[in-house]
Formats: C-alpha cells, sequence, structure tokens
C-alpha cells in the first residue's frame, strides 16, 4: 500500500511541528509539505498533489475555506481535513460546504487524528465527537421547527435528485464523495420530513427551493 501524503496548512508553527511528531510514527503516513502561509500552500498542494490536506480556518491572506472552495474543483481527488479550535455550527457549515470531508477539534488525540485521516481515503466523512453531536443536535432543532431550513449545499443536492442522477453522478458534480451525498440525502429526508423523491421534489418546488 502506498503511503498516504500528507499537506498541512496553519499559521502557527508550532501546530504544524506538533502534528509532524504525531505522525512521524506511522508508517502509512507521509508528510509532504507544510506551510504557514497559505497562498503558498495553495500553489505548493497543486504542485505537489497531496492526498489529504490538513487545513485550519482562520490564518491571514486566505481562510480555511477560501483554500478548501478554490482546491477542491481542481484536485477532486484530494481529500480535506479541517483540523480548529472552533466548535461552532457557522464554521461547520462553511467548511462542509467548502467541500472538507472532515473536521476535527484542535485538541483531539493522535488515534482520532489518524482515524480521520484514514476514514476519508475511503470517501468517509469524520467528525470529532463534539462536532458530531453539534450537528445531530442542529438537525433535530430543525425538524421540530415548521419552517424547513436546508444549507446551500442540501438545495444543490435536492436540485441534482430532481434531474434523477445518481448518488455517483451527484459527487462527480458537486466534487464531494458518495459518502457525503449519502450522509446529505438522508439529512434532507429527516429536515423535511419527505418519504420519497416524488415527495421532496414536490415539497422543494412548493418552496422554492428548486424552480
Amino acid at each position: 500500500m502506498n503511503a498516504i501524503t500528507i499537506y498541512i496548512v496553519d499559521d502557527h508553527q508550532m501546530l504544524i511541528d506538533g502534528l509532524k511528531a504525531i505522525l512521524k510514527g506511522e508508517s502509512q503516513i507521509k508528510i509532504v509539505g507544510e506551510s504557514t502561509f497559505p497562498l503558498l500552500a495553495f500553489e505548493e498542494i497543486q504542485m505537489l498533489k497531496p492526498r489529504v490536506v490538513l487545513t485550519d480556518i482562520s490564518m491571514p491572506e486566505m481562510t480555511g475555506v477560501e483554500l478548501v472552495r478554490k482546491l477542491k474543483p481542481r484536485m477532486p481527488d484530494t481529500y480535506f481535513i479541517t483540523l480548529s479550535m472552533y466548535n461552532e455550527r457557522g464554521y461547520i457549515k462553511d467548511m462542509l460546504q467548502a467541500g472538507v470531508s472532515a473536521y476535527i477539534l484542535k485538541n483531539t488525540g493522535r488515534d482520532e487524528l489518524i482515524r480521520a485521516i484514514k476514514s476519508v481515503i475511503t470517501g468517509k466523512e469524520f467528525f470529532s465527537e463534539e462536532v458530531s453531536e453539534l450537528l445531530e443536535n442542529t438537525a433535530a432543532q430543525n425538524t421540530d421547527s415548521n419552517e424547513i431550513s436546508l444549507t446551500d449545499r442540501e438545495i444543490e443536492i435536492v436540485e441534482c435528485i430532481s434531474k434523477e442522477l445518481t448518488n455517483a453522478e451527484i459527487a462527480r458534480q458537486l466534487f464531494i464523495s458518495e459518502r457525503t451525498v449519502e450522509t446529505h440525502r438522508k439529512n434532507i429526508f429527516r429536515k423535511t420530513g419527505t418519504r420519497s423523491v416524488l415527495g421532496l421534489v414536490k415539497m422543494a418546488l412548493e418552496k422554492g427551493f428548486i424552480r
């Protein structure tokens, strides 16, 4: 098995050094690049083509959201993992919409970090336990509300579903994994309370989500 190549982007060198130390003993993982400057990272990542990019969110020059949003369409085979101190719905939502496959907190342990890396390369999403709980609570709150609230990404997927695209086709069009598409589909049906594609499309048209 080829080593999983990784590039690290964070504006704190100490954090990068810590991640390198954590991952050093993993024979299946190879650090191929690092930078505290997102603009430089933007160029190097395209040149080095790592399998996985670990990125912070709040950085000078370019945020993690902007970095992933610009790189993902150019590098659909590269997986992006957010490593952040922010456990807030807004940040998580923005990074997921940008195209990350995992969102873990900086207080995470070595084992969780390695699990996240190995999960994303198989097409699976991965979230820290605290992040998962926040997402589940948010989905539950939306379900209990009379007003249906869908994210921009979920609306994109509803539009694709209305065009009878398969999960694989949706994944290719939106530069995300099939597992991510399936997760979004489940969330959409749960939020809207619909039980079939026909019912979902009818509701989306009535609510003005799609035209």
